[in-house]
């Protein structure tokens, strides 16, 4: 991983930068695809929810210094979303992701994940950031786990059983 800045990350394949407003129209495509987002918190969204959503993320960026990135390859192609975000439920901070079907299968997730949870305990300074998945969600709970994430609890939200994972920052002795 190397950090062009402090909010923008490369990889060998991916670029993740700070959403803006230049990324509204491929948000839009993806938060408005039920194949890609059907199974995030509030389901699928009309294009002014994801503007409005937008426009949060944004502030979020300014409010905490982490937020929501969005995920292209080298090359420039729009492939996905990974962030950082405050839970509702007051779970704490969560990490957040959402690919274009087509992209997936290729490890880019697990990827973009991991370096946004290096960038959630290394610059952003949080301790604990968690994550949930659907049970049923095989793919998203196959990169947590990947990254380092372990299983902490179990709840059922409309119906559905939700898996709560964690991670924790180390604590170097001294």
């Amino acid at each position: 991983m190397t950090a062009l800045s402090a909010w923008h990350m490369v990889t060998g394949r991916l670029r993740m930068a700070p959403v803006g407003y230049w990324d509204l129209r491929d948000l839009v495509a993806l938060k408005g695809d039920p194949l890609a987002y059907a199974q995030m918190l509030g389901g699928v969204r009309a294009p002014v929810e994801v503007a409005d959503e937008l426009a949060a993320e944004v502030r979020d960026w300014g409010a905490y210094g982490f937020g929501m990135w969005s995920v292209r390859a080298l090359r420039g192609r729009f492939l996905g979303v990974t962030g950082l975000q405050h839970r509702a439920d007051g779970r704490g901070v969560a990490l957040r992701f959402a690919y274009r079907p087509e992209v997936r299968g290729f490890g880019m997730a697990s990827e973009a994940a991991g370096m946004a949870l290096n960038y959630a305990h290394g610059v952003a300074g949080l301790a604990r950031v968690v994550a949930v998945a659907a049970e049923e969600n095989v793919s998203s709970r196959t990169v947590l786990g990947a990254i380092g994430m372990s299983e902490t609890e179990r709840f059922v939200r409309d119906g559905v059983v939700r898996v709560v994972y964690q991670s924790v920052r180390q604590q170097t002795g001294g």
